[in-house]
Formats: C-alpha cells, sequence, structure tokens
C-alpha cells in the first residue's frame, strides 16, 4: 500500500513533495515522534486512553448496563430497549455534533480546551449514575447519555491529536500505544471494581450497594489518570481567522469538497459498516455469551479480561507493523481476522471454540481500532485535524447505532436466535473489506498534502 515509498513506481510532482518532507522530517527526528515532541508528551497523551477506557469497559460493557436492567428497572421487559435507547440517543447527539465540535476545535486552537469539558463531563456523569437506585430510571438514563456523550466527543478530540505528535509514517505506532495502554486502563478499573464487589458481597451486600461505589471508583480513577494529558500535552495548532469561516462553513465545505478527498470519504464510508460489527459485539459478547453459550457471570466476567488483554496486544503489536506493510492493508487483515471470528463463535457449540474466538476478537480490535485511527490521521490535511477526526467519530457513532440495533432487530424478529444474529451483524465485516479495496492510502495522502 506505500506505493510513495517504492523505487519502481515514478512518483508525481507532489509525491515527490511528500517524499521529500518525509525525509526531510527523518533527518530531524530519529523516532516515531514529530521534532520537538518528548516522550513523555506522548505518553501523556496515551494515558487518555488509559484514563477513559474504564468508563467504557465498567458502565458500558460490564458492570452498569446489567444493573440498570436488573435493578434499577426491575427487569422490566422493555428494559433493555430503554438501554439501548439513551446509547443511541447519546451516539445519536455526538454524530451530530462531532464535526462541528472539531471545526471549531481548528477553528480556535481549542481541542485541549473542549478536551477538559467533555472529561469534566463524563466524570461528572459517571458520579450521577451512583444516585440511581432501584426505580431510577429517568435519572439513570439521563446520566448515561450524559456521560457516553461527553465520553465519545472526548474520544475525537484526544484522536485529533496524534498527527501533531507522531511522524506520518509512524502514525500506527503511536497509536497503538494509545490504545494498548487504554485496555490496560479499562483492566485496572474492572479489576478495581471487581476487588470491591467481591469484598460487598463477601459481606452481604447486594449490587444495590456496591454498583453506585463502582461509579465513583471509575470517575475517580478517569479524573486522576487523565492528569497528565492536561499537564503536559501541548496544543500545538494555532488560531485561524475566525471571520472567514463559521463551523458549519467549514464542515460543508468539507463535504462539498468531497471529491478531492475521495479516499478519505471511501474510507470514512467503510468506517460505519465495519465498526458496525464490531460495536455490536463490543455492546453484546456478554448477552451472547450468556444467552448462546451459557456461560455464567463469572464466565463472563473473565471474557471481558481476556478480551482486552488480547485487545491490548493485538494495538501494541500491530502498530508498527502496520507502518510497514501500508494502512489499508493491515486493515484488511483486520477484517478478515473478525469474518473468522463471527463464523468461530456462530457454529461453536461447547466452550473451546469460543474462547478461541474471543481471543481472536481481542486481537482483532485492539488491531483495528488503532489502524483505523491512524489512517484517518494519514488522510486528513494539517489544518483540518479536529474536523476530519470529527468526521471520523461521526461514522464510528452512527456504527454504533446501526450494529447494535441490527442485533437486537434480528434476534427479535427470529424469535431470540442469537447465533443468526451474530452472522447477520458479520455480514458488515464483508461490506467493509468491499469497500477498503476502493481506498488508495497514498493518493489520499497526496490530497490531504494538497497535490
Amino acid at each position: 500500500m506505500s506505493d510513495l515509498h517504492r523505487p519502481d513506481i515514478p512518483p508525481s510532482s507532489a509525491a515527490a513533495t511528500a517524499a521529500t518532507a518525509t525525509a526531510t522530517r527523518q533527518a530531524a527526528s530519529t523516532g516515531p515522534l514529530r521534532p520537538g515532541v518528548r516522550k513523555r508528551e506522548a505518553w501523556a497523551w496515551a494515558m487518555y486512553d488509559f484514563a477513559n477506557s474504564g468508563y467504557t469497559t465498567v458502565v458500558i460493557t460490564a458492570v452498569f448496563n446489567a444493573y440498570f436492567v436488573s435493578v434499577v428497572a426491575g427487569g422490566a421487559p422493555w428494559a433493555t430497549f430503554a438501554w439501548t435507547a439513551a446509547l443511541s440517543l447519546s451516539y445519536a447527539l455526538i454524530l451530530l455534533s462531532a464535526p462541528l465540535l472539531g471545526a471549531w476545535a481548528d477553528t480556535h486552537a481549542g481541542k485541549k480546551r473542549l478536551l477538559a469539558w467533555t472529561t469534566l463531563g463524563c466524570v461528572l456523569g459517571t458520579v450521577g449514575l451512583a444516585l440511581a437506585g432501584p426505580g431510577a430510571v429517568a435519572l439513570a438514563l439521563a446520566f448515561v447519555v450524559l456521560s457516553n456523550f461527553c465520553f465519545g466527543s472526548g474520544e475525537n478530540l484526544i484522536a485529533a491529536f496524534l498527527p501533531e505528535l507522531a511522524e506520518p509514517d509512524s502514525l500506527g505506532q503511536v497509536s497503538g500505544w494509545g490504545w494498548g495502554l487504554g485496555y490496560v486502563g479499562g483492566l485496572v478499573s474492572l479489576g478495581a471494581c471487581l476487588g470491591y464487589i467481591t469484598w460487598a458481597q463477601a459481606n452481604g451486600q447486594g449490587a444495590a450497594h456496591f454498583v453506585p461505589i463502582c461509579m465513583l471508583i471509575t470517575a475517580a480513577l478517569f479524573a486522576l489518570a487523565s492528569l497528565p494529558t492536561f499537564l503536559l500535552l501541548r496544543e500545538r495548532a494555532t488560531p485561524q481567522p475566525r471571520n472567514t469561516e463559521s463551523a458549519w462553513s467549514r464542515v460543508l465545505a468539507t463535504l462539498r469538497q468531497a471529491g478531492r478527498y475521495r479516499d478519505m470519504r471511501r474510507f470514512m464510508l467503510c468506517i460505519v459498516f465495519y465498526q458496525a460489527g464490531i460495536q455490536a459485539v463490543i455492546a453484546l459478547a456478554a448477552i451472547y455469551a450468556e444467552q448462546a453459550m451459557g456461560f455464567s457471570t463469572a464466565d463472563t466476567i473473565q471474557l471481558i479480561f481476556l478480551v482486552n488483554i488480547t485487545a491490548a496486544l493485538g494495538a501494541l503489536a500491530f502498530g508498527r507493523w502496520q507502518d510497514r506493510i501500508g494502512h489499508a492493508r493491515a486493515i484488511a487483515l483486520t477484517l478478515v481476522g473478525w469474518i473468522v471470528m463471527v463464523l468461530l463463535a456462530w457454529s461453536a457449540q461447547g466452550p473451546t471454540p469460543f474462547w478461541i474466538a474471543a481471543n481472536i476478537a481481542g486481537l482483532c480490535l485492539g488491531a483495528s481500532q488503532s489502524a483505523a485511527r491512524a489512517l484517518v490521521g494519514y488522510l486528513a490535511p494539517e489544518s483540518r485535524h479536529g474536523e476530519f477526526f470529527g468526521l471520523w467519530g461521526l461514522a464510528v457513532k452512527l456504527s454504533s447505532i446501526l450494529g447494535p440495533l441490527t442485533y437486537g432487530a434480528v434476534s427479535w424478529l427470529s424469535g431470540g436466535d442469537h447465533r443468526l444474529a451474530i452472522l447477520a451483524t458479520g455480514s458488515y465485516f464483508l461490506i467493509g473489506l468491499a469497500l477498503l479495496a476502493g481506498v488508495n492510502a497514498e493518493r489520499g495522502r497526496r490530497a490531504a498534502l494538497g497535490g
């Protein structure tokens, strides 16, 4: 995929300019970071992934979702739908606001300021979940929408710093640092909560007592672990003229110029489909394990731990390899892995093949998430990082609505057939792979550089 660096392909003038710029940067830098970027700053950037991962692991995947259905909503038939509807609303709000927030951040050089506000919102929203006891359905859903909206918006903003920190040919490696550390952060938060849950249950306490404390633990870890980001990470962007373009006009201009950024446009569409499959797996893996495989709660917790560990390994190991073989080719390999995983999970009749599928899912999860963020950074114009990562967030959040709803609809229409549901959701990986075949990363890079 890295045709720009192959000597057997005559470069265009734009490609030659890009190659010269790359050579100049490499002469000034001895590692994956841009000149002037210190390792501690890259670590501080990656620590935000460590900090915010506890929220998704504990609140969305492992603890509060089940607590909401069984305790807050009292196991009502509509409880699961209410939970997914709240998540869908938060994703819809992110979908609408992400490009605008990104454009505003570019114009005002305000990524870090917005990141501080979204971090505060997610932390306070998580604290608010601790107030949601039995019957407090409206309160719980309101704080879920707030906290998840702030989490997703912050995820887009921290990603927009990546091209400012990493050399273009090392985006995958540096992105992998963040994703890998993020999965470790998820394990730390989940481990702390499960340690408290074990103690609480041994002392005769029920979920209504220990889950609120888990929300406070998660919020505290998020706040503390994000401090290095705000203390050490620099805002390198410079404010752009404020009166020439509004956030709306910048986004509309990008959409009007979609033909110029056709590879980015096609990759965004690709993301919508294959991330729909990923988001369904993230949101519903525990349900599938229990409903289709008969896993106990303890088995499911072990499964989540395993997936986080293998995801961290996948993100860290895959990043450097991605930079060598090319971003699009690397993502294609992960999509093949996802297809294999779906087929194994669908056909598994015993625990062994399902555990193998879980290992594959973990490796592909870390690798594909890190690789996508790196490719967006590779294709984004220098002056529009916030805006293009906002569009990336838009695509991911759209998929977060599409994937789980597809799984739920197929499961409902088929009378609870979770195997058919996961197989149907797996078709999104096939569509994503087909769309990815039309993405030329080097052509997209030349467009981003103005060639």
